[in-house]
Order: C-alpha cells, then sequence, then structure tokens
C-alpha cells in the first residue's frame, strides 16, 4: 500500500469498554481526532477518581494534529478534555451546547483561556487540512448530538456518535435519514457505528413516551415529588419542567453539576423554562408540599450526590419526609446496581415513596437496538463496517449483525484500542498497533498511580499494614531501641498484646541473627525481617498484611 492511498483509523479508547471514547483519523502526516472521553473507576481501582486514554500517541506526533471534534457533551466524550489540553493545543470543534459544557470543565480546570472553542450546528461542513467533515443531526439522551461523515482523499467515514432513532423527540429534529442514505448512496468506505444496545431487540421507545408517565405521576403524588437522572439529560429536565408547570409545582435543582448543566443549557436555549417557576434550596421549605417538584442528582446512587445524602439524612437542606415520592429516571450503569439498590431502600426507611426503572419504566435509553442498528447500515451502504463504543461481548453481537445482513467477515473489523486500521478505496486490514491503554488520575496526579502502585492499596484494604521500627547502633550495629511495632488495619494492638509481644521477639531474632552472620547491612535485615515475620504471621493469623521494616541508625 503506498502513503498516498490509505487513511487509518485509531481508537485509543472506547474499545472494549464504555467509557474513555478516543479515535484519532489518520491521512498522510495529518491527525484529526475524534472525543477526548474519561471513564469511572472500576471497584477494583481503589481511590482512583477517574480513567482516561494514554496519550502518547497523539503527544508525540502532537504538531500533526489538526483538530479535535467533539460528538456531543456526555463525561465519556469530552470529559478527557483537561487532559488534553494540557499535552497539546487544538482547535476544538462541537454543537453549542457540547461547547458550553465543555467550557465549564476547562475553568474548573483553569484552563478555558487556553482553548480555542469553534461552534458547529447540524448540517454544516468544516474543513481541517485534508478531512471535510459534515455535521449530521442524531438523536440521544443529551440534546447538541452530531454523527460525522469524515470525507479523505481515501473515502468517506461516517462515525454515528452516540445515537438512537427518535421520530417524536423531545427538542430538535428527528435523526437525518436523508443524509446518512445520500451518503450511502454516494459510497461510504468505513461506518463506525454505537455498539451500546446491540444486545436489545426491536427499537428504543422515544424520549416523549416518558411525558405521559411524568403527567400520571405528578397527577397521583400528594407530596412533594423528587426526581433524580443524569445531569446532561436536558430533555429529561424538560419533560419534568413541564409536567410541573401543568401541576402547579415551581422547581428546585439540586447537585452541582445539575445546576450548572441546567444554567448552561438556560443560556444557550436549549432548555424553556419560564421565570417564576425554579426556586432556590433554601426557599422549598415555605412552600406547601404538594407545590414542589425537586430534580436533583444521584441516580447512580453515587455516595457524595445530593439524593445519596438526602436518603441517608445527610443533606444540609433537603430531608426526605414521609408522602414523598421519588422517581429514579436512569437505568442502572453496569456496576452501579449495588449502590442504587442501597440508596433506594434508604429512601423506603425514610418514608418516601420510591418509583424506579425496574418497576414502572420511568427510563428510556439514549442508544440504538438491534432493528435501528441495522436501518443504520443499511442506509451508510459501507463497505467496511467497525462497531465502536461498548463492551467486548457487544462488539462480537454488532459484528454479527453486519454479517447477518450481508456484509462479508472479511471487511467487518472487531478492533482493540490501540489498533491501526488502515484502509484504501478497495482493501482494509489491521495493520499494526500504537501505544494504548489507561491512564489513572488521583487527585492531583495524572497517571503517577499505576498497576503496583493499585496492588499495594489492595492489599493495604485486604490485610492492613504492620510497622516494625528498629534503633540500631552505627558503629557496633546492636540494637538500640525496639522492635516498636504498629499496626494498621491488621490487628488493634490493645487487644492482641500477646500477639505483639511474639512479634517483638521474632523481629529482634532475625536482627540478631543477621548480625552474627556478619550481613549488617540494612536491606538484607528488612528483607530477612520481611520473610520471617511473613511465614510467622501467616502461620498465626492467616492473613499477609503488608509489612514494612523501618531501621533507624544512631
Amino acid at each position: 500500500m503506498s502513503k498516498q492511498n490509505k487513511v487509518s483509523l485509531i481508537p485509543l479508547g472506547g474499545m472494549g469498554e464504555i467509557g474513555k471514547n478516543m479515535l484519532a483519523v489518520e491521512y498522510k502526516k495529518e491527525i484529526l481526532i475524534i472525543d477526548a472521553g474519561l471513564m469511572f473507576p472500576e471497584e477494583e481501582m481503589l481511590g482512583i477518581d477517574l480513567v482516561i486514554p494514554d496519550m502518547t500517541y497523539l503527544v508525540e506526533n502532537k504538531e500533526r494534529i489538526v483538530g479535535l471534534v467533539l460528538t456531543h457533551g456526555h463525561e465519556d466524550h469530552i470529559g478527557a478534555l483537561p487532559y488534553v489540553l494540557r499535552q497539546f493545543n487544538v482547535p476544538i470543534y462541537g454543537t453549542r451546547l457540547t461547547l458550553g459544557l465543555a467550557e465549564a470543565k476547562l475553568k474548573e480546570h483553569g484552563l478555558d483561556r487556553k482553548a480555542t472553542l469553534n461552534p458547529v450546528q447540524p448540517g454544516d461542513s468544516v474543513r481541517l487540512g485534508s478531512f471535510k467533515l459534515d455535521f449530521i443531526n442524531v438523536n440521544h439522551s443529551i440534546a447538541g448530538v452530531v454523527a460525522l461523515a469524515i470525507h479523505t482523499p481515501v473515502g468517506t467515514i461516517v462515525h454515528t456518535a452516540d445515537f438512537k432513532i427518535d421520530h417524536t423527540p423531545v427538542e430538535g429534529e428527528p435523526l437525518d435519514f436523508h443524509k446518512f442514505a445520500e451518503l450511502g448512496n454516494k459510497g461510504v468506505l468505513a461506518l463506525l457505528s454505537d455498539s451500546t444496545n446491540v444486545e436489545q431487540e426491536g427499537y428504543t421507545v422515544s424520549e416523549r413516551v416518558l411525558a405521559e408517565k411524568f403527567e400520571e405521576l405528578f397527577h397521583r403524588a400528594k407530596g412533594r415529588l423528587i426526581v433524580a437522572t443524569f445531569a446532561s439529560n436536558i430533555h429529561r429536565v424538560q419533560q419534568v419542567v413541564n409536567a410541573a408547570i401543568t401541576h402547579n409545582r415551581k422547581v428546585a435543582f439540586v447537585g452541582r453539576s445539575m445546576v450548572n448543566v441546567v444554567s448552561i443549557a438556560r443560556e444557550l436555549g436549549y432548555l424553556q423554562i419560564p421565570e417564576g417557576i425554579v426556586v432556590e434550596l433554601d426557599a422549598i421549605d415555605r412552600l406547601p408540599p404538594n407545590q414542589l417538584a425537586i430534580v436533583t442528582t444521584g441516580s447512580q446512587g453515587e455516595p457524595l450526590s445530593a439524593l445519596t445524602r438526602m436518603a441517608m439524612a445527610e443533606h444540609r437542606k433537603i430531608s426526605i419526609m414521609p408522602g414523598d415520592t421519588v422517581i429514579i429516571s436512569a437505568s442502572a450503569i453496569p456496576g452501579n446496581e449495588k449502590l442504587i439498590a442501597r440508596t433506594i431502600d434508604h429512601l423506603f426507611k425514610q418514608g418516601a415513596h420510591v418509583i424506579y426503572e425496574t418497576i414502572t419504566g420511568v427510563h428510556v435509553s439514549g442508544h440504538a437496538r438491534q432493528e435501528e442498528l441495522k436501518m443504520m447500515i443499511n442506509l451508510v451502504k459501507p463497505k467496511f463496517f467497525i462497531p465502536v463504543h461498548g463492551e467486548y461481548r457487544h462488539l462480537v453481537q454488532h459484528a454479527q449483525l453486519a454479517k447477518d445482513l450481508g456484509m462479508p467477515g472479511s471487511n467487518v473489523f472487531i478492533a482493540k484500542n490501540g489498533d491501526v486500521l488502515e484502509f484504501t478505496p478497495k482493501s482494509g486490514r489491521i495493520a499494526g498497533k500504537v501505544h494504548s491503554g489507561r491512564v489513572f488520575v488521583d487527585g492531583l496526579g495524572v497517571g503517577d498511580v499505576g498497576n503496583v502502585v493499585l496492588r499495594d492499596r489492595r492489599q493495604l484494604s485486604q490485610d492492613g499494614i504492620l510497622i516494625a521500627v528498629i534503633t540500631m547502633d552505627r558503629e557496633s550495629g546492636q540494637i538500640i531501641a525496639g522492635p516498636d511495632i504498629i499496626s494498621r488495619g491488621f490487628v488493634y494492638v490493645r487487644e492482641s498484646e500477646q500477639l505483639m509481644e511474639e512479634i517483638r521477639i521474632k523481629v529482634k531474632n532475625a536482627v540478631d541473627k543477621c548480625i552474627e552472620q556478619g550481613n549488617c547491612d540494612w536491606s538484607t535485615i528488612k528483607s530477612q525481617t520481611r520473610e520471617v515475620l511473613n511465614r510467622y504471621l501467616y502461620e498465626k493469623t492467616k492473613r499477609r498484611p503488608m509489612i514494612l521494616p523501618i531501621i533507624m541508625e544512631v
């Protein structure tokens, strides 16, 4: 393959996982980046705040980057933006709402002055180097989502972004069937399509269906209504506001992200809230319960979220009262089921009536199901197909769906993060691999916590730590003071005095033995002490705490 007639697609995140979406499109010496998302930590990632893609490849080639395009404003697509801009500065493109949310995020990190934000809207076209981009309207669970048609000298690549087919969206136009069909008729080299809901048969229900549900729930509720949803789901917030207006209720917004997103969406015209409807939290106690609706974060049972604090009776301004109706209008992100169940239990204990998805269907997904995914493939008629945005089983099932529609298996690629998918007008292959992976963000540290640190944290969380402090004479090598034994998360010292005494004797004997053998260097003494204690403690307790010998010399 000559260098002149190939285009490469390099996923740096979002393959085999839901989150940290990032794709590099490369032609000759130019790179276009699509999305810069983060992922929330899995249960075993103790202490980690966020996970972002490893951007080593982009940093090494930063002078070649022509732009970064954001498909929409969800965290798994814009969350890594502050970490991108610390590495290199590129022009950023997205719809007004997406850029509004991105700008708020950059302000938090003190990077808003560094960013060049270029607003676009569905129907627009932008040229970035050799790439011509068409922005196409699609529906999802947030406003301002665009799919992309990337026209390259090799052929057209279509990226659906996160999408579903909603014929009756709450706001804006339905998905632009005409544009996708037009691209399909002209010829599409490759299609990258959202795989999240590929396991679900049929069609995703329209967001507008929820309007009737909310109407019914508002009509039945006698006390306060508390609705928990994702802050970014502006259509859902609009539906709650509409129902509140119909039933003469004021609306209060709770949770930092909810307040921020609502403020940005109102300012940009994505949320229509009449004057006089919104009340501040300080004023809610002055309203009769049947005249108030509260919209809050915490639909995933996050420990520090507003709804969880209410459920645990720890919120400073809102207490759950008997007679309150709490609606959890979101489905559980895999891994959050226990947190959500715990929050629901506590809400019931506080006397609330809780309505949640598994029993009433007060949520609809923003992702396409099988029939919509088939329709997208049939509209676009791509030569090559790459399922994206899904765990590995989703990618495999989406690939099978494409094959069932008649695509040759050799033209369907199940890629992994870091794979280099190389295409010419007539052929495609996985041509190699670039450096990729996960970078952990912990506090202010980015990438300074790796697998070794996580392994230590796991051990500390399971068996605790035992510290043996010994003071030795520099000249003679004899023990002057100690051993002093400190235990944290292993045993409580006062209740295990005999064990502590035995540990002291074991440490002293190990040190004396080293001195007798003439091995007075600290590293030998430490490793001998660690080995002796490891063996002894496992025999005595069947536990393996982290053992930290500390030697001080005087």
